[in-house]
């Protein structure tokens, strides 16, 4: 009997954190099943991520799965979470390049996320060509890509005075919109972008979470440029291959899904903040009032608060709090008052599950584009409550841009009157009625985007076809 011959190999390594993981297996899973490549995903994670655990044993053995442990304890809590993720990171570049020597058949290409471009030019030295593969925005990539086009007194002017920073071709990002790091004007902080971009530029192709329709003039700004690397300029290939979302198990068994089949459809506004956003104990008051005012039917999957970070929760997100549990931060007789009505989770909930649900209308969400791209691909209306990181600018997008959210305020404790009127807005408002018929249209485009023939799905063929001419070359 014949022994078949192996598949083209492709490795793929994603930092830390459910809004990576999750674009990641989806694009391991559809090199396998779309493309005809064998896949390996190194998952690089602290020993207590419970929730990654979970959703790495639902995936189908068609992904070979490789985690590289952290112990929790190792991670400085009062280090900021980017610099423990790159510390993880670094640390993990050892275990990939030893694996990748070893294994048959050798993968010829590695795939990495914003965080792990420095292992582009290892992939290099291996022989293999490098990819990175952004699970954002195309304008939050821009933002880096074109870095090297901003000099300092562009930065200081955006930091100190407020002005908008321009972006070659781009929508420009307006201060109260900027990423943290942009907040202040700091040399080190621009040297670290300004290395990203370098490496970018090193890239044999940059994939972002996105479509042709979605971020046209983005897209053709992206294309038309080169990025500076190594002193000279690089033309580097962008592949929009979005959306890639989770799909949900369709025979999921849960309380809230079965409370949701209790429900009239579209009648249900889904909150959640994400895999690591949590909201202080004030501002879980005020949401809980607001909520019960708005008199909507209403899934709220909450967390304790953790002290002022909006991301606290990031690396601990399975873990409950030793004090309180999350609903004893609710109002006094909250949950009798709105037992008929709202659905209350503690921690964690099914989001691809929930937001697929005939029931679901609206989502308050943090605006994680892991989030955003959920919720346009099962056609549901946004109210956006960013927390941190790009998730502003991801706010703007889908406010200004393709018009499938509210914009809700991001600084400050939001008081439950303004609350009640986001929620009304999107759930019984004529407003709301314009903004659902748009984003069911963003969802048949990007439908169409990832068919057979589809942009998306011509994208990613070419990153396939690329990644089986190396191994025909033997390089």
């Amino acid at each position: 009997m014949a022994v078949p011959e192996p598949k083209t190999h492709v490795a793929l390594l994603v930092s830390p954190g459910m809004g990576h993981l999750i674009p990641f297996l989806e694009l391991a899973d559809r090199l396998v099943l779309h493309h005809n490549l064998q896949t390996t995903l190194f998952v690089v994670n602290t020993d207590s991520s419970s929730a990654a655990d979970a959703l790495l044993l639902q995936k189908s053995s068609a992904v070979n799965i490789v985690p590289i442990r952290h112990s929790s304890p190792s991670l400085d809590p009062t280090v900021p979470v980017v610099d423990r993720i790159k510390a993880m990171m670094t640390a993990s570049y050892p275990h990939v390049r030893s694996y990748i020597a070893a294994v048959e058949p050798r993968p010829v290409a590695l795939i990495v996320d914003l965080f792990g471009t420095e292992a582009i030019a290892m992939a290099h030295e291996l022989g293999m060509l490098g990819f990175v593969f952004m699970p954002t925005s195309a304008w939050f990539l821009s933002l880096f890509f074109f870095f090297p086009c901003m000099d300092k007194q562009m930065l200081d002017a955006h930091a100190y005075n407020h002005e908008p920073l321009r972006i070659p071709g781009c929508s420009s990002v307006r201060f109260e919109d900027t990423i943290d790091a942009l907040e202040v004007s700091l040399e080190e902080v621009h040297e670290e972008l300004r290395r990203v971009a370098r490496e970018l530029g090193m890239a044999d192709g940059i994939l972002a979470n996105t479509w042709q329709d979605l971020e046209p003039t983005t897209l053709k700004a992206l294309n038309e440029a080169g990025t500076l690397s190594n002193g000279k300029v690089n033309k580097v290939p962008i592949y929009p291959i979005g959306p890639l979302a989770r799909r949900g198990e369709p025979n999921l068994e849960s309380e809230v899904l079965s409370w949701l089949d209790r429900q009239p459809d579209e009648s249900v506004i889904h909150i959640s903040f994400g895999s690591g956003g949590t909201l202080c104990a004030e501002q879980i008051t005020e949401l809980a009032w607001g909520l019960e005012l708005s008199q909507q039917r209403f899934v709220w999957v909450i967390r304790p608060p953790a002290g002022t970070d909006p991301m606290g929760a990031f690396f601990t997100v399975e873990t409950e709090s030793t004090e309180k549990t999350p609903t004893e931060y609710l109002p006094e007789g909250f949950l009798k008052r709105t037992e008929e009505v709202g659905l209350v989770v503690p921690m964690w909930g099914p989001q691809a599950e929930i937001l697929r649900h005939r029931s679901v209308r609206g989502f308050v969400t943090h605006c994680g584009w892991n989030s955003s791209i959920e919720s346009m691909v099962n056609g549901v209306a946004m109210v956006t409550w960013p927390l941190y990181a790009e998730q502003k600018m991801n706010a703007v997008m889908l406010t200004e841009e393709v018009g499938v959210a509210v914009r809700g305020r991001a600084e400050g404790v939001v008081g439950r009157a303004e609350i009640e009127r986001w929620v009304r807005r999107i759930m019984v408002d004529e407003e709301g009625r314009g903004i659902r018929e748009r984003v069911k249209a963003v969802k048949n485009s990007g439908e169409k985007a990832v068919c057979k023939g589809g942009s998306s799905y011509n994208s990613l063929a070419h990153v396939a076809s690329e990644c089986h001419r190396r191994r025909a070359e033997g390089v």
